[in-house]
């Protein structure tokens, strides 16, 4: 099944095309009227297979998806999964009923994640993170500051990752701390570390990630070396403490020393 919502008559150039995707048909028709009412988006596809969803985006591009997980054949992560490899891939949202898949998407860098029963803000919401990444992309290819989404008391944050101070694990949650308070997030540490690395972000120890630009102080006293992020004292483990500290020396070098 494949239906198009037209823009309408005169809609601004910048209104986007979006896919809708979901094998049900009523939270398909759900999420198509949804994504209808937003101000920022001229037309919406809808389609009910990730194969369909396929021959469409080869057909036609589209400038984000929203979509399911959980779908017969190719799920949405597979999809997901091949998007990644296009030379041009647009934003993915998933819109799903199931929380147990939110480690996985973010691996695959989409934009958000978004539970059923959607509510009109936290739709918005992941529009705005659309619309923000797909700027940030046009204007200045890899400069952009990413953002992580956080909720407490049912209320959706974006965090922008030059606030976060350093990041502590917690089982299979990690805490981003900020010079303002902390937010658990649904992410592993590991994975943090992994797409982090490239913005300044150091393990210092099995269980903390830190931003080396907030490190304002480097202590060891009595054979046990320390930092000093945001007025908090961390420990280094033995293991990075000699790395941590070859970054923290190069990082305090002149531009023309460190050629």
């Amino acid at each position: 099944m494949t239906s198009a919502t037209p823009a309408p008559a005169g809609a601004a150039p910048e209104r986007l095309r979006v896919l809708a995707l979901d094998d049900e048909a009523p939270a398909l028709d759900e999420l198509v009227w949804l994504l209808g009412r937003e101000e920022r988006i001229g037309e919406v596809i809808a389609s009910d297979s990730a194969a369909e969803a396929l021959r469409i985006l080869h057909e036609r591009p589209v400038d984000a998806i929203f979509m399911d997980v959980q779908m017969p054949g190719l799920t949405g992560l597979d999809l997901a999964r091949v998007l990644a490899r296009f030379s041009t891939k647009p934003p993915v949202v998933f819109v799903t009923a199931h929380e147990q898949h939110a480690v996985d998407a973010f691996e695959l860098n989409v934009v958000d994640y978004v539970l059923k029963p959607v509510r009109d803000e936290r739709l918005a919401e992941a529009v705005r993170r659309v619309v923000s990444r797909i700027e940030g992309r046009e204007s200045a290819p890899g400069t952009e500051d990413d953002s992580i989404l956080v909720e407490l008391a049912g209320v959706s944050r974006l965090i922008p990752r030059s606030e976060v101070l350093y990041v502590e694990a917690q089982g299979d949650y990690a805490r981003l701390h900020t010079a303002t308070g902390s937010h658990l997030v649904r992410v592993p540490l590991t994975t943090l570390a992994d797409q982090w690395r490239d913005a300044g972000f150091v393990r210092i120890h099995r269980s903390l990630l830190v931003a080396l630009g907030h490190i304002t102080e480097w202590r060891t006293e009595g054979g046990r070396t320390t930092v000093v992020v945001g007025g908090h004292e961390l420990g280094v483990s033995r293991r990075h403490a000699r790395g941590l500290r070859d970054l923290l020396i190069k990082r305090a070098q002149p531009a023309k020393e460190r050629r």
